[in-house]
């Protein structure tokens, strides 16, 4: 008869289930593929297809019994470690995202607000523009590749350990919030610069030219000058979206 003990159950399940945690928890944060249309199922078998192919470049992982208290830090550990990584890169989509919404509102688009099922909330029509342009973006530039390759170098820079908070003290992810405001701003900045020139000219048309009807005249020149400005724009956002990613991805490398 075949038999094992639990030492030996352990010793199989450990380098497998505490990388898978991680993983896992990262691609239920993760744009794109921790959306709600993808199925839970495909979530769990890419976690477990990414584990078994990264074994060979994961550290040892400590065995540790999983009925007990110091199985349940670790997990809540690699499950805090997953999530903040997703949140990194999920910040990334918002700043450009915020971006669309600062466009639409120099252009008038702002009152073209819809429900987004893949979200969950209000979108304005810019900014769920920009979301999918962002997103196919990151597929384009192999995103995901540099994602799998962080969550790796991840097991290195913040091992698992009894600590489930230590991260948060090195990463502080609480001050992250400046990136969505800093690479929206950085995006938005040449469509928001021309929009506030058509402004300015309208304003001294309706000086000089009182008889005009700025109202009737105005909603047209904004909407097609920033559609304009997004046509010429749009090809240079893979710089800006790729060095935030990149710098995002490398605080847990």
């Amino acid at each position: 008869m075949l038999t094992f003990t639990e030492a030996q159950l352990t010793a199989w399940l450990a380098p497998l289930f505490w990388p898978f945690v991680r993983v896992l928890a990262l691609f239920s944060a993760l744009p794109v593929l921790g959306q709600r249309s993808v199925p839970a199922r495909v979530r769990v078998g890419l976690a477990l297809l990414i584990v078994v192919a990264a074994q060979p470049s994961l550290p040892p992982m400590p065995e540790v019994p999983l009925d007990s208290a110091l199985a349940f830090l670790l997990v809540v550990q690699n499950l805090l470690i997953g999530l903040t990584l997703g949140f990194a890169v999920r910040l990334v989509f918002a700043a450009v995202e915020f971006a669309g919404e600062l466009v639409g509102l120099q252009m008038g688009l702002n009152y073209a607000g819809f429900f987004d099922p893949a979200s969950g909330g209000q979108v304005t029509a810019t900014g769920r523009f920009f979301g999918t342009l962002v997103g196919l973006l990151f597929i384009v530039i192999n995103g995901h590749l540099l994602v799998v390759a962080a969550v790796v170098q991840s097991f290195r820079a913040f091992p698992v350990a009894p600590e489930p908070f230590a991260f948060l003290r090195a990463l502080q992810p609480q001050v992250w919030g400046s990136e969505v405001f800093a690479l929206g701003l950085w995006i938005a900045l040449p469509i928001v610069a021309m929009l506030l020139f058509v402004n300015l000219v309208l304003g001294v048309i309706s000086r000089v030219a009182p008889q005009m009807n700025v109202f009737a005249i105005g909603f047209p020149m904004t909407l097609g000058v920033g559609l304009l400005g997004m046509l010429f724009t749009l090809p240079m956002m893979e710089m800006p979206f790729t060095l935030a990613l990149e710098r995002m991805l490398s605080r847990f490398q």
